[in-house]
């Protein structure tokens, strides 16, 4: 079977009934099912990992708050934020954990490089980031060796969510968008960023 990947354009799409939909997409799925990448962007939503701890979330700005299965502390997703969703058979594509997560990385710092940004990882924070400020996000849920959630690139957002919360869990982490270091004149719309993932993913999860 080919390693390549079925795409989904959601667009903006609720982040639970989407959620849910990937969990029960995972449950479902054979030996035969294809993988697939699913694109969207969300509402405004913090969502907290299985290790999140509640102080992470530093005040209410009436932002929804939801509890979720995947790996990682919290975070904020938002209009102007590209979602990639990696709907994946691990045992297929011969990847463990630390592979894919390093896969996903370089894609994104691929993506990145572009645009003509350097971006790079920090160790011990999983994600992407340039000059120490958090670009894209990362967390997954594994089970059984097939994976759901994914990733978040912020593109063209309103960044003050990120003011309420510590970032992935780092007090005071600083955070960044594509507009801000591409200019708003240069800054790829969402479908054009996202077409850019999809094809270094393809590269780097073959």
């Amino acid at each position: 079977m080919t390693r390549g990947f079925s795409v989904r354009r959601i667009g903006m799409a609720e982040y639970e009934p989407t959620w849910h939909a990937m969990q029960q997409f995972t449950a479902q799925r054979s030996d035969d099912t294809p993988d697939e990448v699913w694109l969207c962007q969300h509402p405004p939503v913090f969502t907290l990992g299985l290790a999140a701890r509640p102080e992470h979330l530093l005040r209410d700005i009436g932002v929804p708050v939801v509890n979720i299965d995947r790996g990682g502390q919290i975070t904020y997703h938002g209009p102007g934020q590209l979602i990639a969703y990696l709907l994946l058979d691990l045992k297929r594509r011969n990847l463990g954990v630390r592979a894919l997560v390093t896969r996903i990385e370089q894609a994104l710092i691929d993506v990145l490089g572009d645009y003509g940004i350097a971006a790079a990882r920090l160790r011990g924070a999983p994600g992407v980031y340039v000059g120490g400020a958090k670009i894209a996000a990362l967390g997954l849920r594994i089970k059984k060796a097939r994976c759901f959630h994914g990733l978040s690139l912020n593109i063209d957002m309103d960044l003050s969510p990120y003011a309420a919360i510590n970032p992935c869990g780092y007090a005071g982490m600083p955070v960044t968008q594509l507009r801000e270091l591409c200019g708003p004149a240069a800054c790829p719309t969402l479908d054009e960023a996202g077409q850019r993932l999809l094809d270094r993913l393809q590269v780097h999860l073959s």
